[in-house]
């Protein structure tokens, strides 16, 4: 951590991207970086390929034409559906080029939610990945009416012309960008993030050049000011995240075109583990299942070898206070040296081992990550954070180098925090989105005139700036007796019993708090192992009905619920032994819980934990 640093203020960024659009900030950056690899990717037989920034450039300057030919200009939108590939870069760029708003839609989507997205935006080109994408745009084609044309990217035999190919765009004759990049204002609309639409429809969150450049500024300030990082080109980072989303948006694409940052496109979360060992990330995102996982996994591998599990857990307990002497900069030089052992004999090792050895900035997000877990991670040396943003404003409002567990950090460089008389969260600054699209009176609601974003959060601050978000306004449960208690904290809690992955707390006009309580399969397959059972008695079902598995997660029950009083404490759980996986109907993308959806499938399971 620097010392003395004078804050930036959000005039001061306001002034810096005076005239700019995104398109002119990126062209300032190819003028520094035209040679800096930029995107990279596997081919289907495991090679990696990339492009330069110039290579990008000359991609996007073609697609830049080939768009226009479909009639794509100022005002009009693109909705791309893809998977995280370089294609992306270039199409989201071109379009930005042209003064026009790409919007990506999540990959999961049904053709009814394409229906409403697409109608939302008044789309006129959409841009798909392959032909399963393409069915569900042509279940609802007759229904599209500002739909002019589908790009299809992946090659097919059986699309005939319902589709215009890629490759038609990317053989275009190249653009002069320059020349485009004065079509597009500051005020023009950048993007269109859509809500994960847990509490009614998705709502189409605007976000303008200005909103986008104000926060590029605002974070790369924040960084440089509180770590030792001063150029991010060349700056390693995984895009695995859905570019749908605003976390994954800003620092998977937007670092890319105003910092010339390393991005490798993993298609596939499943393949993360593998993608994490090759890249070697300097930057790392992850939402808090991401972390768990990992956690759960150096956990579980452990497991095999209790001798080595105590040795290491030993050495973590040994680490965590001299750790946080570290990050405020009071540990002793004995202190330090004795952590330096500890890294040397056994944290390098793991690091390495779950590809995070080179990560030099990791930033937890978009839903509370248990803060034994955060202390962990740094304990070992991964130098993770938590931040807090949505997409009303550009992912970003508070996030700090130097963590205070259970806390989001401090407020981002340029913005304005304060907490109401009723405890919401209130933001100001020069990344609060223009407002939802075509919802005048949801707008009002959320920005009021003074500028404030009311972000629907429950928070606190401390005497040193350091926010703590105690639960959604929307999400607090009420008991039967009166009580508001935020199920946030008690599910951050119950995640913390070794076998449990995911969790769900029940209590909404109940005589007390229940539970669901999912076994994390990594934790479970290890227990499996150690308890000597095998073939059908060692699946994820039957370990969610073992009397033993049931009679371990009660008693870490007990032990997690300590910190609670009688009326919020939760008292009974049910255990289940399928995984909820994002992008379901018990998950948004990016797993936070759909709360309704898991209330609806498992009714009869909780009604079977308040039966007498």
């Amino acid at each position: 951590m620097r010392e003395n640093v004078e804050m930036t203020t959000s005039q001061e960024l306001h002034d810096r991207i005076v005239g700019q659009n995104l398109g002119k900030r990126f062209l300032a950056n190819l003028d520094k970086n035209a040679a800096v690899e930029v995107v990279r990717w596997k081919d289907a037989d495991g090679a990696w390929h990339g492009w330069t920034m110039s290579d990008l450039a000359d991609v996007t300057a073609r697609l830049a034409t080939g768009l226009a030919s479909l009639g794509v200009g100022k005002g009009d939108t693109v909705v791309l559906m893809m998977r995280n590939r370089p294609e992306f870069h270039a199409l989201d760029l071109a379009v930005l080029f042209l003064g026009a708003t790409p919007v990506s839609i999540y990959n999961s989507s049904a053709p009814e939610q394409i229906d409403y997205l697409v109608n939302d935006c008044k789309a006129k080109v959409a841009v798909v990945e392959d032909d399963a994408f393409l069915e569900r745009f042509l279940k609802v084609r007759e229904s599209l009416p500002t739909l002019e044309s589908i790009v299809l990217i992946e090659p097919s035999e059986t699309a005939g012309d319902a589709v215009v190919p890629y490759g038609q765009l990317a053989g275009a004759d190249a653009a002069d960008l320059r020349e485009l990049a004065e079509i597009a204002t500051l005020d023009d609309i950048a993007t269109i993030i859509y809500t994960s639409g847990t509490t009614g429809p998705p709502k189409g969150v605007m976000l303008s050049h200005s909103n986008i450049a104000w926060t590029l500024e605002s974070v790369g300030q924040s960084m440089r000011d509180q770590t030792d990082i001063e150029d991010f080109a060349g700056k390693k980072h995984l895009s695995y995240l859905p570019m749908a989303h605003i976390f994954e948006r800003l620092l998977g694409h937007y670092y890319l075109l105003d910092f010339a940052a390393e991005v490798s496109c993993c298609p596939d979360t499943a393949q993360l583990s593998s993608f994490l060992g090759e890249v070697r990330p300097n930057l790392v995102i992850g939402v808090p299942r991401v972390w768990e996982k990992l956690y759960a996994g150096v956990n579980a591998a452990l497991a095999g070898d209790p001798e080595k599990a105590k040795s290491f857990n030993e050495a973590v307990e040994a680490a965590l206070p001299i750790m946080e002497k570290m990050t405020r900069g009071t540990a002793s030089q004995e202190e330090i040296d004795t952590w330096n052992f500890l890294d040397q004999v056994a944290f390098t090792t793991v690091r390495g081992l779950i590809g995070l050895d080179e990560a030099e900035i990791c930033i937890t997000g978009a839903a509370p990550l248990p803060a034994e877990i955060l202390s962990w991670f740094r304990a070992i040396g991964v130098p993770l954070t938590e931040g807090y943003g949505m997409s009303e404003n550009c992912a970003v409002l508070t996030w700090a180098n130097e963590p205070k567990p259970g806390c989001v950090g401090r407020a981002a460089t340029g913005v304005e925090i304060r907490v109401a008389d009723d405890g919401e969260v209130l933001a100001r600054g020069g990344n609060v989105c223009v407002g939802y699209l075509g919802k005048p009176e949801q707008t009002a609601e959320t920005i009021d005139e003074d500028g404030w974003l009311h972000t629907g959060d429950i928070g606190v601050l401390d005497e040193d700036g350091y926010l703590k978000i105690v639960d959604r306004k929307k999400e607090l449960i009420i008991t039967a007796g009166g009580k508001n208690v935020s199920p946030a904290n008690l599910e951050a809690e119950l995640k913390m019993i070794p076998l449990v992955g995911q969790a769900c707390a029940i209590g909404e006009q109940r005589p007390f708090m229940s539970a669901l309580v999912v076994l994390d399969p990594d934790a479970a397959a290890a227990w499996a192992a150690a308890h000597g059972l095998s073939g059908d008695d060692a699946t994820m079902a039957a370990l969610a009905e073992n009397p033993d598995v049931i009679a371990e997660i009660n008693e870490g029950l007990v032990e997690v619920m300590k910190g609670f009083n009688n009326a919020e404490a939760v008292k009974k759980v049910k255990v289940l032994g399928e995984e909820w996986l994002p992008d379901s109907e018990l998950l948004t993308p990016t797993s936070k819980l759909k709360r309704r959806g898991i209330l609806a499938k498992f009714a009869d399971e909780i009604d079977e934990l308040y039966a007498k």
